[in-house]
């Protein structure tokens, strides 16, 4: 028999979230699983809580990334964005759980202090590194939450034919007018369209940071 182990249960965790959800998790229902007496589960995890805990780290942990700190960081940006999507597409109902979690582990943090340490090597400040990294998490997550279809519940449902509904143009003249694009949805474009709409918006940011920095020195000076 294999042994029980912290990442086997964990793993376990992580297979019954995908297949019905977070709200499904309980030490009972895991220790069932895995064919094991519930309370064998304490000597490994202490409670549901750090259980989740534990899906959220482990789910962060197989974020892959190619980072190059010689790119632009825009760049840079560009690929740990893009990493994240990748692991909330393997994971996607697992991603609500990291999100909602309160990361305290090396595991965790390490994504998060690559994205803050790209930021703040790029010239912004504290404030708004922290600003736009929970921006692009929220874009990534929405993202996530328009292609997979994750309900309240975070289940995903396969949606192959989406059309609108027949509207009445006199009403709704331009909803009716663009249906066919309503209607349709590349996802990889769309993701990549609006993160490019970001990472320019955070270069207009970091030179009006710039420049206000700048006209603040040459006002002390004066």
């Amino acid at each position: 028999m294999t042994p029980l182990t912290r990442p086997r249960i964990v793993a376990a965790a992580i297979d019954l979230i995908e297949r019905e959800g977070a709200d499904a998790i309980s030490m009972r229902r895991i220790a069932a699983d895995l064919g094991v007496g519930v309370m064998s589960l304490y000597n490994h995890v202490p409670n549901k809580a750090a259980l989740l805990d534990a899906v959220a780290e482990t789910v962060l942990s197989e974020i892959e990334f190619t980072d190059d700190p010689s790119a632009e960081w825009t760049e840079r940006v560009r690929i740990q964005a893009r990493a994240f999507r990748q692991i909330a597409h393997h994971y996607p109902r697992s991603t609500m759980v990291v999100v909602s979690r309160q990361l305290k582990s090396t595991a965790g943090l390490f994504p998060v202090e690559r994205a803050l340490s790209t930021l703040r090597e790029a010239g912004f400040g504290g404030e708004d590194a922290v600003q736009l990294l929970r921006t692009f998490i929220a874009y990534v997550v929405g993202s996530l939450l328009r292609e997979v279809g994750v309900t309240p519940t975070f289940a995903p449902v396969h949606r192959n034919d989406v059309h609108l509904a027949v509207v009445d143009p006199a009403l709704f003249p331009e909803v009716s007018a663009l249906a066919p694009l309503l209607g349709v949805c590349d996802h990889e474009q769309a993701f990549e369209y609006g993160l490019d709409m970001l990472i320019k918006a955070m270069a207009v940011r970091l030179e009006e940071s710039k420049s206000a920095a700048k006209a603040e020195k040459g006002s002390a000076r004066g």
